[in-house]
């Protein structure tokens, strides 16, 4: 009942409270040094003891209820250089410490490590396939560049389409019953008309999290799966930039810092900005002579284009946002039958907070996205074109989350509130325009979660 529910919150606050006026706390963010981006997966631990922790994909990492005194920490990463240090820890103080690290240029003897192999043995975790560009780049693809829809063939249970956008059906359910997220947003088309390429860059995917079951409330509005992709942070240190020619299309990708990072480390600022675009409707003429041999040939119907920016803002003790937008466009146009086309856009920001006395991680976001779609098509007997039939969809999600660490272990809990709206006319053999209408606000949360953000705004 509601007289327990605060008993039991009051048990947890001052439990807490006693802890933390018992134990120290240390955490910070790991780095690479050449570029300055967020190491993701590096550990961190006490020697001497069983205790330590793995940085997520900010490159934060927190050891909580660790006895005051001299410790010595060690930081390893198969890529980078171990870094041993020696730190003194404070009764009931938090130290918040960075760390960069350097590439590994040694020659090592071959040996094989699985992380998800060691995951398995203290964590259950169903149907979630973790993957990275390293993971993309290993499957055959078109156009001789690797791309997240190509890869996500290869998962299991995984069936797809090439009508309209190159649908994916999971698990047995229809494609809207996929959530698709794009650094917290949502995405309701991320593939394009001719199927094989997806809307996302790779060269700026830092993680691909696909939950084909068993997913949490975290991920609510969806059935199927859920597809959780983030990107990753500017280059830090210097500009960079890449260009890529295929048969299918042309991309670019530019990085770089507006506030360099210094030595030492400082407050950053940093940009990420990727564009694609295809012209197969150009090169097909030559490459596809043998699909219509007569001289007026248009080539195939198929075009798009991605834009993608991000900008980075980092304090030197963790905390940061970033602010991100995107446009993806279709076109398809079947002579003589129909053209289809579709837009879709969005802004975004979410953000990381590091408190500096409170061992809590508060993580929050706000996103704006957009999707269209419309066909035009000419009248069966006179030729004339019709008025184009268009679906719209807007809406917006925002949300905020707690993350509590238990040394080895972690409490997350939040809340998200998702908010859109439909829209769907056309216009009748009469020439009349019939028109739709629908809003909705789903609510995601439950009382055990309010319960513990109640206790994270007391921890804060």
């Amino acid at each position: 009942n509601f007289n327990f529910s605060i008993l039991l919150l009051l048990v947890v606050v001052f439990t807490n409270s006693d802890i933390l006026g018992q134990s120290s706390t240390l955490r910070g963010i790991i780095y690479e040094q050449e570029t300055g981006e967020p190491s993701f997966g590096t550990n961190v631990k006490v020697k001497g003891t069983g205790i330590g922790a793995s940085t997520d994909l900010n490159g934060f990492y927190q050891i909580t209820k660790l006895d005051a005194g001299k410790i010595t920490i060690e930081i390893s990463n198969i890529e980078f250089k171990t870094i041993d240090i020696e730190l003194e820890l404070r009764p009931g103080k938090i130290l918040t410490k960075n760390f960069y690290m350097e590439v590994n240029d040694e020659i090592l003897d071959e040996f094989e490590y699985s992380a998800e192999a060691e995951d398995r043995k203290t964590e259950v975790k169903m149907s979630v396939i973790k993957a990275t560009p390293k993971d993309f780049a290993h499957v055959v693809s078109v156009g001789g560049e690797p791309d997240f829809a190509q890869y996500l063939q290869t998962a299991p249970g995984v069936v797809t389409t090439g009508d309209q956008g190159g649908q994916m059906y999971i698990r047995g359910g229809s494609p809207i019953q996929n959530k698709v997220l794009l650094d917290g947003m949502t995405i309701y088309n991320p593939f394009h008309s001719i199927g094989f390429f997806s809307v996302f860059d790779t060269e700026i995917i830092k993680s691909a999290d696909i939950y084909t079951g068993g997913f949490s409330a975290e991920y609510g509005g969806r059935i199927s799966s859920v597809m959780d992709i983030t990107t990753k942070d500017g280059n830090k240190k210097h500009h960079a930039g890449k260009m890529s020619i295929n048969p299918f299309g042309a991309k670019l990708t530019l990085e770089g810092p507006i506030k360099p990072l210094k030595e030492g480390g400082s407050s950053t600022i940093s940009y990420v900005f990727s564009g694609k675009t295809s012209y197969l409707e150009e090169t097909s003429k030559l490459l596809y002579s043998y699909i219509d041999t007569s001289e007026n040939w248009e080539g195939l119907p198929f075009n798009f284009t991605d834009i993608y920016g991000k900008v980075s803002i980092n304090s030197d003790n963790g905390s940061k946002v970033n602010f991100f937008g995107f446009n993806y466009r279709d076109q398809v146009k079947y002579k003589a039958v129909s053209d289809l086309n579709w837009n879709a856009s969005g802004v975004g920001t979410n953000f990381v907070v590091v408190p500096a006395g409170s061992p809590v991680l508060i993580m929050g976001k706000f996103n704006l996205s957009d999707y269209e779609i419309s066909l035009a098509e000419d009248d069966p007997v006179t030729g004339l074109a019709l008025p184009p039939r268009k679906s719209k969809i807007n809406g917006f999600n925002m949300g905020f989350d707690f993350k509590y660490f238990l040394r080895e272990n972690e409490i997350k809990y939040g809340i998200e509130v998702n908010g859109f709206t439909t829209n769907f006319d056309f216009f009748n053999s009469v020439g009349r325009k019939i028109e739709q209408n629908n809003n909705t606000t789903p609510f995601f949360g439950d009382f055990f979660h309010w319960i513990f953000e109640l206790v994270g705004f007391f921890w804060i």
